[in-house]
C-alpha cells in the first residue's frame, strides 16, 4: 500500500517581498478574522501593509528576511519518512503543506495526486488543535482536493497534546538546559502562541490542550523544586487575548528576582516566534528588567522521540 502523509504548518515568507502577501493570506483566513469577505479583505489589506513595514524592518530582518520554518519542516518530513519506511511493507511518502505561503495546498495536492496513494494521512505539526491552525489547514486542503478531484481514503490526526514522544522529547530538551544551571534554579516558563479570548470562549480547545501538554511535561520532569508558569506570546490587535503574557511573566520574575528558562511548547520547530521573539526580543526585555539569567529551550524539531511518536500516530 502507498501512503501519503501530509504535514501541515503555518508557512512563512522567504524574502522581503513575500512578507506583505504572506500576511495578506494570513489575515484573509476567515478562521483568523471572522468578518464578511469585503470587510475581511479591507481589514486584511490594511493590517498586512502596516505590519509588513514593521516586520520587514524588525523581526524578519533579524533572519535575513527569510524564516527557516519551511527548511525545518522539510527536515522533520525527511526524518519521518525514513522512520515510517523502516522495515515496513507499506510505502510512505511525506509531503509538507503550508497554509499561508509556499508550498500551499494547490501544488501539494497535485504532487500527492501524481504519487497516486492508496491512503492519505493528514498530520499537523501543531500538537494542540485550534480552529485557527489545524481546522484552517484541513479546510484549505479539502477545498483543493475537491478542485483537483483527489478522492482517496483520508484519515486526520487532529492533535496530540499528550503524545508520549512529544512529551519525552520536550523533557529531554528542557533537561539539557536545566542541568547546566548553577545556584538557584530558574523558573520555567512554558510559552504558547496566544489567541483572542473570544475564540477560546467560542469552544476552541487550544488553551485546554496547551495546559494538558504542560502538565504532562511537568509530571514527567518530576522535580518538586521546579517553579513553573504557563504564558502566551505573539499578541496582535486590540482584542483581549488569553494570558498571562510572556511579558507579564518576565515582569513577575524580575520582581521575584529569579532567572528564567522559556520552553515554547506549542511550536515544534524553530522559526520567527522562537528565534526572534523569544531569543532576541524577550531576552532583551529580561536584561532590561534586570533578570540575571535567561535561557531559551529548543523546540522538539527532529528529536528521535518526537519523530517516532509521529510515526506511531500515522500507524
Amino acid at each position: 500500500m502507498k501512503v501519503a502523509v501530509v504535514l501541515f504548518n503555518l508557512g512563512s515568507p522567504d524574502s522581503r517581498e513575500a512578507i506583505e502577501p504572506f500576511l495578506m493570506n494570513f489575515f484573509m483566513d476567515k478562521n483568523i478574522i471572522q468578518l464578511p469577505l469585503p470587510l475581511r479583505w479591507g481589514l486584511a489589506k490594511m493590517i498586512s501593509k502596516r505590519r509588513s513595514r514593521r516586520e520587514a524592518g524588525e523581526s524578519y530582518a533579524e533572519l535575513g528576511y527569510s524564516s527557516p520554518l519551511l527548511e525545518n519542516s522539510l527536515k522533520q518530513a525527511e526524518a519521518l519518512e525514513k522512520e515510517l519506511n523502516k522495515g515496513k511493507d507499506d510505502e510512505h511518502k511525506v509531503f509538507v503543506c503550508m497554509r499561508y505561503w509556499s508550498p500551499m495546498a494547490e501544488p501539494v495536492v497535485r504532487e500527492v495526486k501524481d504519487y497516486a496513494p492508496d491512503k492519505i494521512v493528514l498530520l499537523p505539526l501543531y500538537p494542540q488543535y485550534s480552529t485557527t491552525t489545524t481546522k484552517s489547514s484541513f479546510e484549505a486542503w479539502e477545498t483543493e482536493c475537491r478542485k483537483q478531484k483527489l478522492d482517496v481514503p483520508t484519515s486526520k490526526i487532529e492533535s496530540y497534546p499528550e503524545m508520549e514522544g512529544f512529551i519525552q522529547a520536550s523533557v529531554d530538551n528542557i533537561l539539557d538546559v536545566y542541568k547546566q544551571q548553577e545556584g538557584d534554579l530558574p523558573r520555567l516558563l512554558f510559552s504558547a502562541h496566544g489567541l483572542p479570548e473570544k475564540i477560546i470562549k467560542a469552544g476552541d480547545p487550544y488553551q485546554e490542550q496547551c495546559e494538558r501538554t504542560v502538565q504532562k511535561i511537568v509530571d514527567k520532569l518530576d522535580s518538586p523544586d521546579l517553579e513553573w508558569a504557563m504564558c502566551y506570546q505573539s499578541r496582535i490587535g486590540r482584542l483581549k487575548w488569553i494570558g498571562p503574557t510572556v511579558e507579564e511573566e518576565l515582569q513577575r520574575a524580575a520582581k521575584d528576582n529569579v532567572s528564567v528558562m522559556i520552553y515554547p511548547h506549542s511550536f515544534t520547530q524553530e522559526h520567527i516566534e522562537t528565534l526572534v521573539e523569544i531569543d532576541i526580543q524577550y531576552r532583551k526585555m529580561a536584561q532590561d528588567l534586570g533578570i540575571v539569567g535567561f535561557e531559551k529551550i529548543n523546540t522538539v524539531g527532529s528529536h528521535k522521540f518526537f519523530i517516532s511518536g509521529l510515526a506511531e500516530l500515522v500507524g
